[in-house]
């Protein structure tokens, strides 16, 4: 992250007094020196997997099956002068798939009709077309007859549009000082959100059916449903929705999530920037403490939209703003059905919500809150998976526990549930139900004693062990450490990992660990080489497993390989072995981007990724830092014929030259 619209979140804005994670980490660092005294270098290299970490907590990784391992020579870091393109290993192809405004093949006049970058962005052609800055992304394999009754060669391809810069979407080199208006704003809206796309093979190729029945966008503007505990409730009742239920749009879509009932989950992370007020009404009614605590300021992130559209000027509609920061159900096998808000999982900045299946079919789902200082989280669904009904687990997620972790320093853990009446949440502390608790999850997580984390973003949890691993992307402002957040100033980040207690996904309890922290080796700075066996790698974000046990990790910082990532590096991303801990560096990318969001087809053969804005930052020109991908650096692209116009954001499709296994 890098620009004002898209921040780094990484001045705290929690005033409790909780133990931070790397307070939690210096002592658990104590233990670790302890056993460093205590056994040799020679027997320390024969255990193998298990880590000094691992032994100071009694934290037993659970045994992670063989997988195939990591098969390919890793490219190099793209250091400066940077290469504007995506590189992969020799063996590898990378190509351009589908990128911002290209169709997205909804039926009707449209489906094959692209928008031409020279021009503005308006909402009538961003609704059949691909939306801005993709970010967390799924495939929903289609059913097929033979082995396993999913097929390799056709799915629903979902991804979330995380925001936007309006800069691009209005055709304009003046945003900051121009007059905004409501199409402007209205084009920006249509921008975020959802689109499901077909992705088909064809001649050997995945391409984009066009037309679909299934394509579809969901936007800032699309009507959706509140339910669960908070819908009704007083803080989410608007002039225009006096029953609180119903929801215009979704905001700043970023990491996603997916059911083991078929639906996706698009999580809102900084809705906070889109709201802002004029100096007059601020100083006549100054911000509440509850509007402080989810970030809320009078310009925002700069958007202006609330010079245009009153529903987001915060002192007009002040309950607005508690309509975002959800976590949102969308069913994309049917294209008319209204997306739902689930407040059961509470209020905040959701980074990711991953599910695992317990033995029992308990179902429970982990998320992150990222900013500097917040929480992780964890949802226990009331009722467990129905695996022959799937309209039975329509509701699933509107009944069960939200839980905040605490993380101690002798590698335990609890989950404290979020139930009013329970550990404080009481009208003492400002919560009079359930609905409060939800609204106003992060004063309930300070309330009851979570541990405060390093910017905890995407999950990911091992498909055979269940094991959960979380990306702390970073928190460069910290000054006190403990035993989950061992670093002051951590500009690189870490991966934690825990096991539930007795493997099931309903317990109060875990086991941790540092799976690894990030660095440059060749750091004059001790504290910020790391640890990684591997290539080095700063701001770890994105996380995914592929079936075989393989862990993807995806890189978010400035991108520039400049400061403190002129040996890492622009952004990319690796594969790490969870059992032996290697990390190899898979995928270099485009100047100033984000990669984040990937996911592969059921037989691993065929590999979808994104890339988030290209050359961010740009400054007298679009193009001045970027012009991929319409550069042709990885293939031609809807507008390789028109010149390059605008770097636009975009989905890359990667495939093994002798159709294998990604990884191998």
């Amino acid at each position: 992250m890098s620009s004002q619209f898209h921040p780094d979140n990484t001045e705290s804005i929690n005033p409790s007094s909780n133990e931070t994670i790397r307070d939690v980490i210096a002592e658990f660092n104590g233990r670790r020196n302890f056993m460093k005294g205590s056994i040799g270098t020679a027997v320390l290299a024969s255990m193998g997997g298990f880590s000094l970490e691992a032994l100071a907590a009694g934290y037993v990784p659970s045994p992670s099956p063989t997988n195939g391992g990591i098969g390919f020579t890793g490219v190099p870091a793209n250091v400066a002068p940077m290469t504007d393109g995506i590189n992969v290993p020799a063996g590898y192809t990378a190509k351009v798939f589908i990128a911002w405004g290209d169709a997205i093949g909804k039926t009707g006049p449209h489906a094959n009709t692209h928008w031409d970058p020279s021009t503005a962005m308006t909402a009538e052609r961003q609704l059949t077309t691909w939306g801005a800055h993709n970010d967390g992304m799924h495939f929903f394999p289609f059913p097929a007859a033979g082995a396993g009754g999913i097929a390799n060669d056709r799915g629903l391809l979902v991804s979330n549009h995380e925001y936007v810069d309006p800069g691009l979407v209005c055709n304009t080199l003046t945003y900051a000082t121009d007059v905004i208006t409501k199409p402007m704003v209205d084009a920006q809206l249509a921008a975020h959100g959802v689109s499901v796309i077909e992705a088909r093979k064809i001649g050997g190729e995945f391409k984009v059916q066009r037309p679909s029945a299934f394509a579809r966008r969901v936007t800032g503007a699309t009507p959706c449903k509140l339910s669960g505990p908070a819908a009704g409730h007083a803080m989410v009742k608007t002039a225009a929705d006096p029953t609180g239920t119903n929801v215009l749009g979704t905001l700043n879509n970023c990491a996603h999530g997916y059911t083991p009932w078929g639906t996706y989950l698009t999580c809102e992370e900084n809705f906070n920037g889109y709201f802002g007020t004029t100096a007059a009404k601020l100083a006549a009614q100054p911000l509440t403490a509850h509007e402080r605590r989810y970030g809320m300021s009078q310009a925002g992130f700069g958007y202006r939209w609330h010079e245009a559209d009153a529903r987001f000027d915060f002192r007009d509609n002040p309950n607005e703003a508690n309509r975002h920061g959800w976590i949102v159900e969308i069913d994309p096998w049917n294209p008319n059905s209204v997306p739902v808000k689930r407040t059961a999982l509470g209020r905040f900045k959701h980074e990711s919500a991953i599910a695992a299946v317990g033995s029992d079919n308990s179902v429970a789902f982990y998320m992150g809150d990222d900013e500097a200082n917040d929480y992780v989280y964890k949802f226990v669904c009331a009722n467990k998976l129905n695996t022959k009904n799937r309209a039975a687990n329509r509701d699933m997620l509107d009944h069960g526990t939200l839980y905040v972790a605490k993380f101690n320093a002798d590698g335990t853990g609890q989950w404290l549930p979020l139930v009013f009446g329970q550990n404080g949440l009481t009208p003492a502390n400002g919560f009079n139900n359930q609905g409060d608790v939800l609204i106003m999850c992060r004063q309930a997580g300070d309330v009851v004693g979570a541990t405060k984390m390093d910017r905890p973003e995407w999950v990911a949890v091992h498909p055979t062990t269940r094991e959960v691993y979380f990306t702390l992307t970073n928190n460069s402002g910290r000054s006190t450490t403990d035993a989950a957040n061992p670093r002051p100033q951590n500009v690189y980040g870490h991966i934690i990992r825990f096991n539930e207690n007795g493997g099931d996904v309903r317990a109060t309890g875990f086991q941790w660990e540092i799976f690894v922290e990030c660095g440059d080796k060749l750091s004059a700075n001790p504290q910020r080489q790391g640890n990684i066996i591997g290539d080095d790698l700063g701001s770890p974000d994105g996380l995914w497993f592929d079936s075989d046990g393989r862990l993807w990790i995806q890189t978010d910082q400035a991108g520039d390989a400049t400061g403190n990532y002129a040996n890492i590096g622009g952004n990319a991303m690796f594969c790490a072995d969870p059992a032996t801990r290697q990390i190899t560096r898979f995928l270099t990318s485009p100047i100033r981007c984000e990669v984040t969001g990937v996911v592969t087809t059921p037989d691993n053969k065929t590999m979808f990724v994104n890339i988030q804005h290209p050359g961010e930052g740009w400054s007298g020109s679009f193009t001045s830092r970027s012009t991929w991908p319409d550069s042709g650096f990885n293939g031609p692209t809807t507008q390789s014929a028109n010149g390059v116009a605008k770097p636009r954001s975009a989905t890359v499709v990667i495939t093994k030259d002798d159709g294998g296994v990604i990884g191998t």
